[in-house]
């Protein structure tokens, strides 16, 4: 893909956005624009929030917490983001975020490679289509279509430990 090769801003509040049920996806930076290396999204996470427990075999991801606090296990390990934190979720390591609330949570999110800007926005017509939660097979499937894996054994856990809900209850 070519690069753009013009200047740009993007302020708060602009660019496509959709909702996953608690999480926001609101696109700044697409993949075409930096020539394939990498793209960036702003989530906004509502309080108590769970993202279900995946694993990417493609990408990789970075996040910068801009607000709130961010909970996150990323295999094994447990951690706590303040803001100005870096939080790195390689591909092939299972982790989740969320967050543990009541602040709202705000984070940048750079992903390489960028494709998987089309995973949000066709999940989140899952979720409306689902009335606000996505039928699972269907998300099982797009999911694997995008080389991402579920790992919903994760969750009891998760939600009774930090008394969270997961996307879309």
């Amino acid at each position: 893909m070519p690069m753009q090769q013009r200047a740009r801003i993007v302020r708060r509040g602009e660019g496509e956005a959709v909702s996953l049920g608690g999480l926001g996806v609101d696109f700044k930076v697409a993949g075409n624009a930096t020539g394939g290396a990498f793209s960036i999204v702003e989530h906004p996470v509502e309080a108590g929030r769970l993202v279900p427990p995946h694993t990417h075999t493609r990408e990789d991801e970075l996040s910068y917490v801009i607000e709130g606090e961010m909970g996150a296990r990323i295999g094994d390990e447990i951690v706590l983001a303040q803001v100005g934190d870096y939080v790195f979720k390689p591909r092939n390591v299972p982790h989740t975020f969320w967050n543990p609330g009541p602040a709202p949570l705000r984070i940048i999110e750079i992903i390489w490679p960028p494709d998987f800007d089309t995973f949000f926005r066709e999940l989140a017509v899952l979720y409306a289509a689902g009335g606000g939660r996505p039928d699972p097979d269907k998300a099982e499937e797009l999911a694997a279509r995008y080389g991402n894996v579920f790992h919903f054994d994760w969750v009891p856990e998760l939600t009774s430990r930090f008394g969270l809900k997961l996307l879309g209850e």
